[in-house]
């Protein structure tokens, strides 16, 4: 279990590719490449891990993932059932951050979409993008050429403009990641992420990094500037906050979707990390909501 670097410089004669990808769910593999990545969510659900954020997809999300940024995908249960009525679908177009050569983006007309791929290295959201935009990007999946690439230009030009975008990953993430490029921090990482709602255990963790578990606390709480634990907590109460606000779970069956094993400690490692209880931070929710529709109206 590690985290995978993909390679995509040779796939097509293209100065960028773009896809579209259709499965029964979404391949759950933490991976990053040297290539940003632009990503329309078309069909299903899910949770999105970007960096060390944990996000809730669904159809006509839109997120611009930074160059080296690790991320990965992961549908609801439904879709893995052995006869899903859903299916999951995605636009993914992958360019590098010189794509148009090293000095066209550092013109000034152009500074403006470097600066979104600077911003892009934590992850963005794109909240409450115009339909015409996801339309724009499947028409240009039909040109080829020049058309395409001017196509292309125009759509990141309208995300670059666009307001209300959500930045994901924080900046320690950012750090600590970029500083370490170790197999030891890489395959840590990997693990957590994939197995943050199963049984997680410190001896696990420092055997994928080859180290005693003494020697592995301390690089982990070095790198991360957290203990091993309280990361892993984070991760959790992240997948939590995330469970609750889509209203599908009790704050019970919550506790153990997340990877917690007594209603207590969940109890206490939310409040610890979020400052409040499940059913408060439920209730501040509503209360937002509302608030905004007011605004609103």
């Amino acid at each position: 279990m590690k985290l995978h670097l993909l390679d995509r410089s040779n796939l097509t004669n293209s100065s960028f590719t773009t896809k579209v990808n259709e499965y029964p769910y979404f391949l759950k593999i933490w991976h990053y490449h040297p290539e940003l990545e632009l990503v329309v969510v078309l069909k299903s659900e899910g949770t999105c891990f970007i960096g060390d954020s944990i996000e809730k997809f669904s159809v006509g999300d839109i997120v611009l993932i930074g160059k080296n940024l690790p991320h990965m995908w992961l549908n609801d249960e439904d879709y893995f059932k052995k006869s899903p009525k859903q299916s999951a679908k995605a636009i993914a177009i992958h360019f590098k951050q010189d794509y148009l050569g090293r000095i066209f983006f550092e013109t000034p007309e152009m500074i403006h979409l470097l600066e979104l791929f600077e911003r892009a290295r934590f992850g963005l959201k794109f909240l409450n993008t115009d339909k015409n935009i996801i339309n724009d990007i499947q028409n240009m999946l039909e040109l080829d050429g020049f058309d395409k690439t001017i196509s292309f230009l125009q759509i990141l030009n309208k995300l670059a403009k666009h307001k209300d975008v959500k930045r994901l990953s924080s900046l320690g993430f950012i750090n600590s990641f970029n500083a370490t490029k170790s197999d030891a921090q890489d395959n840590v990482q990997a693990y957590i992420f994939k197995n943050f709602n199963k049984t997680i255990s410190l001896e696990e963790a420092a055997k994928i990094a080859h180290m005693n578990t003494s020697a592995f606390s301390r690089f982990f709480k070095r790198i991360n500037r957290k203990t091993f634990s309280r990361y892993v907590s984070e991760i959790r109460i992240g997948y939590a906050c995330k469970l609750l606000l889509e209203n599908k779970f009790n704050i019970a069956a919550v506790c153990y979707e997340s990877g917690f094993n007594n209603i207590s400690n969940f109890n206490r490692q939310f409040k610890l990390i979020m400052g409040c209880t499940p059913s408060v931070y439920v209730k501040n929710h509503k209360k937002e909501t509302l608030l905004q529709l007011n605004k609103t109206d």
